[in-house]
């Protein structure tokens, strides 16, 4: 399974990101577990973890304080990875998006922009895209290079 992931943390002095190890998840709360892991580190407030699954789909989950964690997956999938997001995101047609198009709507990246992205750009661009909207570019290009 190839994918990229890391986690963005916001804190006083700006976004702090860490790559994210996924492969041994089992469930939404191992996701969260590791999203508060990198909010306790940074002391931050929202916590953003990105994932790329290749050139074929990707997800984002936020998570803001004790809060139940909420998602957006531009294309459900049927692999085990897309799996770990079907509770947040619930049910949809294979390929179709689901989720929390807003989730990200006080970081600069509205719903509309959000399934723009989802289904116009490669998951990597879209990526990059929200990451910059949101305010955590530089982070988010440093840990895929």
């Amino acid at each position: 399974m190839s994918y990229f992931a890391a986690v963005f943390a916001r804190t006083p002095q700006g976004w702090v990101g860490t790559e994210a190890e996924l492969a041994e998840a089992e469930s939404v709360d191992d996701i969260a577990d590791q999203m508060r892991e990198a909010a306790v580190e940074s002391y931050g407030d929202a916590v953003v973890l990105l994932v790329e699954r290749e050139d074929d789909w990707f997800a984002i989950v936020r998570l803001d304080g004790d809060d139940e964690p909420r998602a957006y997956v531009s294309a459900v999938r049927d692999d085990r990875l897309a799996g770990l997001f079907q509770p947040l995101v619930g049910e949809a047609p294979d390929g179709d998006p689901s989720g929390d198009a807003a989730l990200l709507d006080d970081l600069g990246v509205d719903g509309e922009q959000l399934s723009d992205l989802g289904e116009r750009a490669l998951p990597g661009d879209a990526l990059m895209a929200v990451a910059d909207r949101a305010g955590f570019g530089e982070e988010f290009d440093r840990l895929r290079d």
